[in-house]
């Protein structure tokens, strides 16, 4: 049976997008105005205002509303609400210009990229900053992971997108950051059980609450298993969060955060576009033959001390201490290996990681009122990485021979300086300036005859000044411009070999881009329809994309591919319709290309591992006190896996239902229940690509039909 491609026509994106703007506007038109006289704040508060949102991320603080940047907060109870608690995919399409695709294969991150950066990677998160309660889950050289956060146990996600983000120093598209719930009230137990398709099961254990002297405390454990969609994909994951909260005099706190991580999965690898049409379930068919797999551990301690110097005036320091290790297996052959300078088919590697942030916010009533922030960001990580050959006589899958042994070394320091000028009671001006320094250096320790001294060093630093504008059109609404320059560095990983000769690669140099913005944001407040939508236009132009250069006998060198443009347009909305109905929506077109040949044939080509076209709609119904119904629309259209545009994923669009019960049981508990199937229609299709890759096996299914069920249960002491 042929497969069948989901496209959209051109016209549906803009006709779509105005249908929206129309019938937004329209209501906002019609919706009651709130008065302006000190009576209107009386009201009650279900009939005057919505609630406050602040963003985190941004330094200072900032109200949403007002905040002059693309920025999204998805609640902790939309990541938990009818949803097994296991991928960050589960509950953030709502968010326009981020993609997380879940590529059904634990042995490899989520693959996540913000308006076009970070979809290249094939291991871990680039080119996007990730925080977990102001820690970074971002290495000092611009990799990440999501492995160690806790769905079960978050408050809120932030999102912030485009220049903004360059306050943040080391990645070009944007800012995801975590927060933990802050623990209120008595001791709280609450434990649950999920079970899904392909053997998933899910067990969660939660404490959280206050002591008599205010101290809050939340410790969270979990553990998934799975038999794995696709053959030879199984993973075991077990994770523990805590979170202690001592408030101190003079409205300080302190913060100590600690989170452990360990997972075990098998990697059924990619497929050919043949093998997938022939069989999506199946993995590689190397990957048995090779046994390819990879284990994971990761423990870190976190400190942050807010204090509160006067009433204009505040100062925060975290630091904070981290180990990782990994053990992988792939599927490389012999004969590769025996090259004098191959580093082998299984990557034992372990880092400690460690850092510190000073921050400074200080508010200033002068003749154009002021909000200043000024701090200092240092981090440093130690790798140990060995590489070992993967066969032990001819059989595979086996630890065998040393033939890698380097001490790697990446240390960053980033000051930066931020103001916020209220210019008139309707104008401000952020502006912000990082300098943003990082040093790599690798001491190799495996030097035999046919494999030098591949030891090295290498240094990059720039300038990262962003500038925004914005404007309140009314108090319910905001119009912004931003401009602003960001960067991202090689990761260590990529600057390990180059196409010719030993040592570091030392020419390959960091992504540099210009990013703009244009963006509006209203927020509703009829009685039929209530919420917050917003809109924005972006534009950023990269130089020295960072591009596999050559992959082969399973080493796989990088270079830099010259210019690129990345342009689009975000949708959002959260709204209330009626008392009983949620709607959220959100669309992205993003138009990411090649500009330059840089000796490839390239320019014009699409950027792969990219959708020109997402959108989400999701709806909620809650039809009764305790009882909620749900739908959720996710389509994408096609994805090219190669720079050469020779192959791609077909588009597609799925639909997901779900059914939500909770409701009080006894005095003290509390029973929430959940059932949902995703994909109801049985779409075949492909869930990500891995971009580039050399066997040309880029593509990983995506589950067909699949349900999941759970229940939880709280009590209240």
């Amino acid at each position: 049976m042929p497969i069948q491609a989901f496209s959209f026509s051109p016209l549906r994106p803009v006709a779509g997008a105005a249908a929206l703007l129309c019938a937004l506007s329209a209501a906002a038109q019609t919706a009651p105005a709130t008065p302006s006289t000190p009576e209107a704040t009386q009201a009650p508060a279900a009939e005057a205002t919505l609630p406050t949102v602040s963003v985190r991320s941004a330094v200072g603080t900032a109200d949403l509303l007002r905040l002059p940047a693309s920025a999204n907060v998805v609640e902790g109870r939309e990541l938990q609400d009818r949803q097994m608690q296991v991928n960050l995919s589960e509950a953030l399409g709502s968010v326009p210009g981020l993609t997380l695709n879940n590529r059904n294969n634990y042995a490899q991150d989520l693959q996540l990229s913000v308006r076009g950066y970070g979809a290249r990677s094939t291991f871990g998160v680039r080119g996007v900053r990730l925080y977990v309660d102001g820690i970074p889950a971002t290495m000092p050289d611009g990799q990440g992971q999501t492995s160690n956060v806790d769905i079960s146990s978050l408050e809120r996600v932030e999102v912030l997108r485009g220049p903004y983000s360059a306050l943040y120093g080391n990645a070009s598209g944007g800012v995801l950051s975590f927060y933990t719930e802050d623990p209120q009230g008595p001791l709280k137990l609450e434990t649950g059980v999920s079970v899904g398709s392909d053997g998933q099961q899910r067990y969660s254990l939660k404490a959280s609450g206050q002591t008599d002297g205010g101290m809050g405390y939340v410790l969270s454990t979990s553990r998934f298993m799975t038999d794995g969609y696709r053959e030879h994909s199984a993973a075991d994951r077990n994770l523990l969060n805590a979170k202690l909260v001592i408030p101190l005099a003079h409205d300080d706190k302190l913060t100590l955060v600690a989170n452990h991580t360990r997972g075990d999965a098998q990697d059924p690898q990619g497929l050919t576009m043949a093998q997938w049409q022939a069989d999506p379930r199946q993995a590689s068919s190397v990957a048995d033959q090779y046994n390819t797999r990879k284990s994971l551990e990761q423990q870190q301690l976190g400190a942050t001390y807010d204090l509160r110097i006067n009433a204009q005036q505040s100062l925060s320091l975290s630091a904070y201490y981290g180990h990782r290790s990994m053990l992988q297996y792939q599927s490389i052959p012999k004969a590769p290996q025996l090259a004098p300078g191959h580093a082998g088919g299984v990557i034992d590697m372990a880092r400690d990681y460690a850092g510190a942030r000073l921050v400074w916010v200080g508010e200033f009533d002068t003749i154009v009122p002021l909000q200043l922030s000024a701090g200092l960001d240092l981090q440093q990580m130690t790798e140990n990485r060995q590489g070992y050959e993967n066969f032990v006589g001819d059989t595979y899958g086996l630890r065998g021979q040393l033939r890698r042994d380097e001490k790697n070394k990446v240390s960053s320091t980033d000051p930066f300086v931020q103001a916020r000028w209220q210019l008139a009671p309707r104008w401000s001006l952020d502006t912000g300036l990082r300098y943003s320094r990082v040093r790599f250096s690798s001491d190799d320790y495996y030097i035999t005859p046919g494999n030098g001294d591949d030891s090295g060093s290498s240094r990059h630093s720039k300038l990262l000044p962003v500038a925004s504008l914005s404007y309140q059109l009314s108090p319910q609404q905001t119009v912004y411009a931003s401009v602003g320059r960001g960067f991202e560095t090689p990761s260590i990983t990529e600057m390990s070999y180059r196409n010719s000769g030993s040592g570091l690669n030392t020419d390959l140099r960091p992504t540099s881009s210009t990013q703009w913005e244009l963006g509006y944001r209203q927020q509703l407040r009829g009685d039929a329809l209530r919420g917050l939508w917003s809109a924005a236009l972006f534009q950023s132009h990269s130089s020295d994309e960072i591009v596999t250069d050559q992959s082969a006998g399973g080493r796989t060198t990088y270079r830099n591919a010259g210019k690129t443009r990345r342009q689009g347009l975000e949708l959002s909305a959260q709204l209330d319709l009626m008392r009983d109905w949620q709607l959220r929506a959100a669309y992205t077109w993003l138009d990411a290309r090649f500009r330059e040949d840089s000796g490839s044939g390239m320019a014009g080509q699409r950027l792969p591992g990219l959708a020109r076209h997402n959108a989400y709609l999701g709806a909620d119904w809650h039809f009764a006190p305790a009882w909620t119904v749900g739908m959720g629309v996710q389509a994408s259209s096609n994805v090219q896996a190669n720079d050469a545009n020779t192959q791609a994923a077909p588009g597609y669009a799925t639909t997901a239902l779900s059914l939500g019960y909770r409701a009080q049981i006894a005095p003290r508990w509390t029973l929430a229940a959940f059932a949902r199937v995703n994909n109801v229609f049985d779409k075949n299709y492909i869930g990500s690509v891995i971009v580039n890759d050399g066997n040309q096996r880029y593509f990983e299914s995506a589950m067909g039909r699949n349900w999941a069920s759970g229940v939880n249960v709280t009590y209240q002491f």
